[in-house]
């Protein structure tokens, strides 16, 4: 049965059986708003599982048309084509279906979900709002009905009148809004009937489109499934018709490998080891080796049979002599020596066996070992900072910023090590490291020439930027004020030696150029920092501190990049501000005295040995009224004598200022800096104050004086003696 009507004339009377009516017409309206939850969620999921199909569908159909049949010969039936391109059909097939699809998922979200959540949202919410404010004026009607009736007859008659009135509004009120709410109840209780079904109906039919779209597809692909199904059956066909004289064939093999053995094109072909020297010492990598004698060469490809992969890039030398090695001369069995024409150096390399090894002194016409006990020993080339050094790196530069400067990853990804190890044993070879002016051959890869450019670095004896500098590098990358890295890095590089600074000025001027390619090489100047870092500042000893700097190696690298101008083209200020060297003792964390990297220089022109002693002689000897006039003559004259730091005047020394010692007993000394005492026994005192009693302290760095009846110690540097 139907749920009976909602009388507009029985919302005056209020009847238990309207109200038991009206409760009938809630519960439906509940109801259907539970079941249109429900559906709405479920044709969410629908529409998500459909998309997760089509998804899925489509990733098959690409990999049906990215598969490519090769078949066996170098000629293909019109059978083996059909069957070759029914993989790129099937695709085209799944793919014309599932666009129909998409447009149906599509459709699907706006003509059900849509008018579902309008229809639950706009109609059934608005009837519940209704019946809110229908209870809360049914609780507002009985209480004043009831206060109403206990008011006592005794009161005045305007009282009751006015109470009466009161009565009669409220009650029209609550009359007013039941009518209202049976309106609603009824109204969405007859519009559901269209506007609930309606979207439904409007997404089956997108349904039955989708599938009427696929009988079509159907039917266009008979012809071509007709075709492809007798293509099949006679591939089939053929296969058994050949397959009993394809095993008849393998059986003759088995039996006789070496009267059906393909004439090869080598005079000698098979698997040799071959010694590489890596920086940990040597190691035997297997090659698939080939030779051929007309045109004597070699040929090397490192290939592991157990990973089936190759482990390297293909080499090829041409043969200048072959000699067999004495057993006694190595550790390793079946071995010989090649040498190459253009290849420096002796390729050794061990055989599978004895006979194995005499096939291939055969086939390369090998000799028997000749021994000089009056030969030197061959020497290897070492890196070094001199003219072919230079070289090495110029010619890498210039390849890289001509060829591949835009590359990605340059500088970061890595070269095949034999490459690169053969690449920098040419470079390092005199006879072509003295041809300045050849270029680097295009056969070699970027990413070889930038990996022995990095190889060369770490080859050196020391790091470009020296062990002695290391600390104090990463103390200035350590400080807190941006300006006072840069100026106390900018000091640090021009102590370096000069065939050390210009290499550095080299290497950053090129890696300023890559940083400004960035957008196409992905290298920032943080990447740089973070592959030249280790290179270039490496400690002398390998510890947890030294490896947790590593990030700090890299700021200073950063800071090179970033200001290689100012660093290596201007002379350094000298000496420090009194901001830099409070901030470099504040940073360092402990009380200690400052060290050397910590003070100022000042710069002047080396004389011989000779006379540095003289004048040395002179100061100590002078009379106490000379003292002040001889150390003030030699400061002002290291400043009009201070030379460019970027020449290569041989005749430049670095020295410090002179230190009063025991036989210099200055009296009086002026504070040219504040300082703030560290630790009890150091003084503090603004610029400007004059100590009494100065002389040299038992620390060095610091001197011990008076100041205000107070006796402490001061820095050196803070101070000029009167």
């Amino acid at each position: 049965m139907g749920l009976p009507a909602l009388e507009f004339s029985d919302c005056c009377l209020d009847s238990p059986h309207f109200r038991e009516t009206l409760k009938s017409h809630e519960a439906e309206l509940d109801k259907t708003n539970k079941f249109i939850k429900e559906l709405i969620k479920d044709g969410k999921s629908l529409i998500s599982a459909l998309k997760n199909l089509s998804s899925a569908k489509r990733k098959f159909a690409d990999s049906l048309n990215e598969f490519k049949f090769q078949c066996i010969g170098d000629a293909e039936t019109d059978d083996e084509m059909c069957i070759a391109r029914s993989l790129q059909e099937f695709a085209t097939v799944l793919r014309n279906l599932e666009d129909e699809r998409i447009r149906m998922i599509e459709n699907a979200s706006e003509v059900l979900i849509t008018p579902l959540e309008k229809f639950r949202k706009e109609q059934i919410g608005a009837a519940k709002e209704a019946k809110k404010k229908y209870d809360k004026e049914t609780e507002k009607y009985c209480g004043i009905l009831e206060k109403h009736l206990n008011l006592s007859s005794k009161k005045k008659e305007s009282q009751l009148q006015e109470a009466d009135s009161q009565v009669d509004l409220v009650r029209q009120h609550f009359y007013e809004v039941s009518l209202e709410y049976v309106f609603k109840v009824q109204e969405v209780q007859e519009r559901k009937m269209f506007e609930f079904v309606e979207p439904l109906l409007a997404f089956l039919q997108g349904l039955f489109t989708f599938y009427h779209h696929g009988y079509e597809l159907a039917k266009d692909f008979g012809d071509f499934k007709t075709q492809l199904t007798i293509s099949i059956q006679n591939t089939r066909n053929r296969f058994e018709g050949t397959r009993s004289e394809v095993e008849s064939l393998m059986k003759k093999m088995k039996e006789n490998p070496l009267e059906h053995k393909t004439i090869s094109p080598y005079t000698m072909e098979g698997y040799l080891y071959v010694q590489e020297k890596r920086h940990f010492g040597t190691s035997w990598v297997k090659h698939y080796c080939t030779y051929q004698r007309d045109s004597k060469q070699i040929t090397m490809v490192p290939f592991d049979q157990k990973s089936g992969g190759k482990g390297g890039e293909d080499e090829s030398v041409t043969l200048k002599s072959c000699t067999r090695r004495k057993t006694d001369s190595i550790e390793k069995r079946f071995c010989f020596d090649v040498e190459a024409v253009d290849r420096p150096g002796v390729i050794t390399m061990q055989a599978l066996s004895e006979e194995d090894r005499r096939l291939w002194m055969e086939a390369m016409d090998g000799r028997e070992p000749v021994y000089n006990s009056n030969k030197d020993s061959q020497s290897e080339g070492t890196a070094q900072l001199d003219s072919i050094g230079f070289s090495i790196i110029r010619k890498c530069i210039h390849a890289v910023e001509t060829r591949g400067i835009n590359e990605q990853g340059l500088y970061r990804t890595v070269g095949v090590n034999s490459r690169v190890q053969k690449l920098l044993s040419v470079l390092m070879d005199p006879k072509t490291a003295s041809e300045t002016e050849t270029d680097i051959c295009a056969e070699w890869e970027i990413k070889t020439i930038t990996s022995a450019l990095k190889t060369y670095l770490r080859m050196l004896p020391g790091p470009l930027m020296m062990y002695q500098f290391q600390r104090s590098f990463i103390k200035a990358a350590k400080l807190e004020n941006q300006e006072t890295r840069v100026s106390e890095i900018h000091s640090l590089v021009h102590r370096l030696p000069e065939k050390n600074r210009q290499m550095l000025q080299l290497l950053m001027n090129h890696l300023a150029n890559v940083a400004n390619n960035h957008k196409q090489n992905l290298m920032t100047v943080a990447n740089l920092g973070v592959v030249f870092g280790p290179t270039l500042l490496r400690p002398q000893e390998e510890t947890v501190a030294a490896i947790m700097d590593i990030k700090f190696q890299n700021i200073v690298i950063e800071i090179l990049i970033e200001n290689h101008e100012k660093i290596f083209n201007t002379v350094p200020d000298v000496p420090l501000t009194n901001a830099q060297l409070h901030l470099s003792r504040k940073k360092s964390g402990d009380s200690k005295p400052p060290s050397c990297s910590e003070r100022p220089l000042t710069l002047f022109h080396t004389m011989q040995s000779t006379e540095k002693q003289e004048q040395r002689n002179s100061m100590i000897n002078s009379s106490l009224e000379s003292v002040s006039s001889n150390a003030n003559s030699v400061l002002n004259s290291s400043s009009s004598l201070q030379p460019n730091l970027n020449s290569s005047d041989p005749d430049l020394d670095v020295v410090k200022p002179t230190r009063p010692n025991s036989l210099t007993p200055f009296r009086k000394a002026k504070a040219l800096y504040a300082c703030k005492a560290e630790h009890d026994s150091e003084l503090s005192f603004a610029a400007g104050v004059v100590f009494d009693n100065v002389h040299p302290s038992q620390e060095p760095g610091w001197l011990e004086g008076t100041l205000n009846g107070k006796t402490g110690l001061i820095p050196e540097n803070y101070v000029e003696f009167l």
